[in-house]
């Protein structure tokens, strides 16, 4: 399992080569990698700075995984969240899960993912025309994580 937070961008193919590698129990690897958009709540998005608790972050970061192969059987599982500084197009987060199944893989990628967006400790500010601004929770991605809850 690998967990890291960083402020350096990642390349989802090497990623995924380095999870491969040496493995052949591996039947399926789902990935999720979330970009920075130039547009949100009906304005422009100039840049967005996410900031976050170093060891505390890592820390909840690996709570989720732990929680996603308690309730899958997983092989691997890979957590890249960027902080700092990101511009529209730059890649902020990276989800790569390995199982023997699509099923599970899909299953655990998404999981954690509604995880990130609803209660990973990070905070996010956007830079717009209007100024600043912090990002607020949405009910979608609430909504998304809740279904959860049950399983």
């Amino acid at each position: 399992m690998k967990i890291l937070v960083q402020a350096d961008t990642f390349d989802l193919g090497a990623e995924v080569d380095a999870m491969r590698q040496g493995r052949t129990d591996i039947g399926a690897i789902a990935s999720f990698v979330g970009l920075a958009r130039d547009m949100n709540e009906g304005s422009g998005v100039a840049a967005m700075t996410l900031e976050h608790y170093p060891g505390m972050t890592e820390k909840a970061l690996a709570r989720v995984v732990d929680d996603a192969c308690a309730r899958w059987t997983l092989l691997d599982v890979t957590v890249i969240h960027r902080v700092g500084r990101l511009l529209p197009g730059d890649p902020i987060v990276l989800v790569v899960v390995a199982s023997s199944h699509r099923g599970e893989a899909f299953a655990a990628c998404e999981f954690i993912m509604d995880y990130l967006k609803t209660q990973a400790p990070f905070w996010k500010k956007e830079e717009t025309p209007a100024g600043e601004r912090w990002v607020e929770a949405r009910a979608s991605d609430d909504a998304a994580a809740a279904r959860w809850s049950g399983g």
